[in-house]
């Protein structure tokens, strides 16, 4: 249900349940998890895309998952909820960035899983949506994530309605990083991703971790962490030989 590879520096998660529209279930979720961390131990991995299989990146929840919710106790249902949550989290913990490739529809869960990577790269035809509400269900961790990525207005539109949304309105949402062409999508994703080949590991590294730490932190303690992080770059033996070569020149 969830293919590996590595290609050069990018190494590719794709959820394989076509026929199901890629949905998450138990089985999914735990072979993301496992992929992340395959990647996070690979030194040759700069950049990470998770993609969908077929015509849609993400539909959510499937039906029998859906179906084990209703019928499950109060701390089976805790447990569920866990595993997606420790994935979100995961994301920002591993050290290079996290890559949303959507295509198709992106809902629910999935349009959380979306919000959750670093990136989201959208071809023009995707489709975004938080449709929870409408089998009296609740948007719960993704609206963390969602609250984080688009203005209050947006997030409580978008969580209280269930609407679906375009490429193009969750990028002016600020949901979306950029949209490319359905045709060239594939190309475009890659021309994109490999970029980040080019760059320093650790130095990426350290920029996400702080970027997200800073989350919450107050103007002076984002500084004062700042200023720590500042101090660490300088001496990792990256930066000492990049800032050596670029004084050469």
């Amino acid at each position: 249900p969830v293919l590996y590879s590595v290609e050069g520096a990018v190494a590719r998660i794709t959820l394989n349940r076509p026929e199901k529209r890629n949905a998450l279930n138990a089985v999914v979720i735990a072979g993301v998890k496992e992929s992340l961390g395959q990647a996070a131990a690979d030194e040759r991995v700069r950049a990470i895309v998770i993609a969908g299989a077929g015509k849609d990146f993400c539909s959510g929840a499937d039906l029998s998952a859906l179906q084990q919710i209703a019928q499950a106790s109060v701390d089976e249902n805790a447990e569920d909820a866990r595993s997606l949550l420790d994935l979100f989290v995961l994301i920002r913990q591993i050290p290079v960035p996290v890559v949303a490739a959507v295509t198709g529809r992106a809902l629910a869960g999935g349009a959380g899983l979306a919000s959750a990577c670093d990136i989201v790269l959208a071809s023009a035809s995707a489709r975004f949506g938080y449709p929870e509400v409408k089998i009296g269900f609740v948007p719960a961790m993704v609206m963390a994530i969602l609250r984080r990525n688009v203005s209050e207005k947006r997030a409580f539109e978008l969580v209280t309605r269930g609407a679906e949304i375009s490429a193009q309105q969750a990028h002016s949402f600020g949901l979306v990083n950029q949209i490319y062409a359905d045709e060239s999508f594939d190309s475009d994703v890659a021309t994109y991703v490999n970029e980040f080949a080019k760059l320093s590991r650790s130095a990426v590294s350290l920029t996400k971790t702080l970027l997200y730490q800073m989350d919450g932190m107050s103007f002076s303690a984002a500084l004062q962490t700042g200023a720590d992080v500042n101090v660490i770059a300088r001496l990792t033996e990256d930066c000492r030989q990049r800032v050596a070569k670029f004084l050469k020149h």
